[in-house]
């Protein structure tokens, strides 16, 4: 059994020369928020969620994304809606929330 429910990995991933990255879609402020998010609905702790950064998970050209173990279930986001979003379907309520879902290709 897992020590979290969910754990939450955001790429904040920054790239020094300027190529696209998750970093440049404000990614750090993205993870605060959902951080800030699963603390405020008392999802937080051990067999709840936990939010990390991740540095550059390779999928910048589908980015900025995020990626939810231990079903490795990939989303991408524009905006803290979104984040709204996957924490009140997949995190809450345990579905998958298909528009912002990336498939592994």
């Amino acid at each position: 059994m897992s020590y979290f429910k969910y754990h939450v990995f955001i790429c904040t991933n920054l790239r020094e020369d300027g190529n696209p990255c998750c970093g440049q879609a404000s990614a750090e402020k993205v993870r605060v928020y959902a951080k800030s998010r699963i603390k405020q609905l008392g999802l937080s702790g051990k067999g709840g969620v936990r939010i990390n950064n991740a540095g550059c998970l390779d999928r910048c050209a589908e980015g900025p994304v995020l990626v939810i173990y231990p079903q490795e279930t990939w989303y991408t986001y524009v905006d803290e809606q979104d984040i709204d979003e996957i924490i009140e379907q997949h995190l809450v309520k345990g579905e998958l929330v298909e528009r912002l879902l990336l498939r592994n290709i």
